[in-house]
């Protein structure tokens, strides 16, 4: 159902239903709570991959085990969202950077979890479908936070409101997508990108992940004093003063993470 693996810092969460398109469904949601809380108890993690196995990343919610429970679905949709959110603000909150590398279909809360990544990597043939309207729901998974802050509040509504497909190139264009790749170069270049992150200063990384979402929330005077919390606590750091003495004595950084 999931797969979590390892490669030295690099985590792969790996959406492991291929036969129903990697959907969500409860044991699914569930599953990716688990994983983020490991990794987030995990001070060895320094970058996470989120990729999905078979022909889709993820085709959203399983709207057939949905259908499967009758007049219990709302306490169902309930118990599935409570364990997808969990685990995409665990995931957030993460100083390793995270990566979705985005194959075939990102449909509903498919589209969340890629919208929720730090960096998305797309490979030709994906495409990216809002389609909680045409099942009669509504967006979930954090998609109607990230996803007007990614392309504006005009094109959010237009995605929420008419479902319709944005191919691999135009998420791109639109910024949702953080670069294309030829399908078959798409995991060796988001691994190639992991390993290059997993090198760098995962306290760092944290810091300015924390920074960019609360920029959309503060006012200028508070955020540039989070901005000075945050550049204090990582001087103090091993990074931190690695990085300065790196520079001072003109040799690479260094890095662990620290």
């Amino acid at each position: 159902m999931l797969r979590l693996q390892r490669d030295g810092g690099i985590a792969e969460v790996v959406l492991n239903r291929p036969e129903a398109a990697n959907t969500i469904d409860l044991g699914l949601a569930r599953a990716l709570l688990d994983a983020a809380i490991a990794l987030g108890s995990d001070a060895s993690v320094r970058v996470v991959l989120v990729r999905g196995e078979g022909a889709r990343f993820c085709g959203g919610g399983d709207l057939k085990s949905f259908a499967a429970v009758g007049d219990s679905l709302p306490a169902h949709l309930e118990e599935v969202t409570a364990n997808l959110h969990a685990a995409i603000a665990r995931l957030a909150r993460l100083d390793a950077p995270v990566i979705a590398a985005v194959h075939g279909a990102a449909a509903g809360a498919g589209f969340s979890l890629a919208c929720a990544a730090d960096i998305v990597l797309a490979a030709q043939d994906a495409r990216f479908v809002p389609a909680y309207a045409r099942v009669g729901l509504s967006p979930d998974g954090s998609l109607s936070s990230t996803l007007p802050r990614l392309v504006g509040p005009r094109r959010a509504a237009e995605l929420f409101l008419t479902g319709r497909t944005l191919s691999a190139t135009e998420a791109a264009e639109w910024g949702i997508v953080t670069a294309v790749h030829a399908a078959a170069d798409l995991l060796p270049a988001a691994r190639r990108m992991a390993g290059e992150l997993a090198e760098g200063p995962t306290r760092a990384y944290g810091a300015a992940k924390r920074l960019l979402r609360s920029g959309w929330e503060l006012p200028l005077e508070a955020q540039m004093e989070r901005e000075s919390a945050e550049l204090a606590a990582l001087a103090r750091g091993r990074d931190g003063r690695e990085g300065v003495t790196a520079f001072t004595e003109q040799r690479p950084p260094v890095f662990t993470g620290e």
